[in-house]
């Protein structure tokens, strides 16, 4: 579990200022769908115009705790998917786990 998250916060540049990719200097790791980027200590993933903080999976899984309509916790739409503040952070459902953002 991650003591330390990004909630609404989005990476420190823009997809203008640097493009992640092959060659760019960054590791990469597979993160489900999509590739994340370490980045300065933390990793990133490109949403949109923008990069989402990836710090860690959220300290409960799908199984768990399944968000959604009447959870309890509120829901705030982000790009195309929503995310969920719980515990002072926003994590969205990514494969069989949570993503924080």
């Amino acid at each position: 579990m991650s003591t330390t998250t990004h909630a609404d916060e989005q990476a420190e540049h823009t997809t203008a200022d640097h493009a992640h990719g092959d060659g760019c200097g960054h590791e990469a790791v597979q993160h489900g769908d999509h590739v994340d980027y370490l980045h300065d200590d933390h990793r990133h993933a490109a949403h949109d115009d923008h990069y989402d903080e990836h710090d860690a999976p959220a300290e409960h899984t799908t199984a768990e705790h399944a968000h959604g309509e009447g959870c309890g916790h509120e829901a705030v739409q982000h790009g195309d998917h929503v995310d969920y503040v719980h515990d002072g952070h926003q994590h969205a459902a990514h494969a069989d786990h949570y993503d924080e953002h």
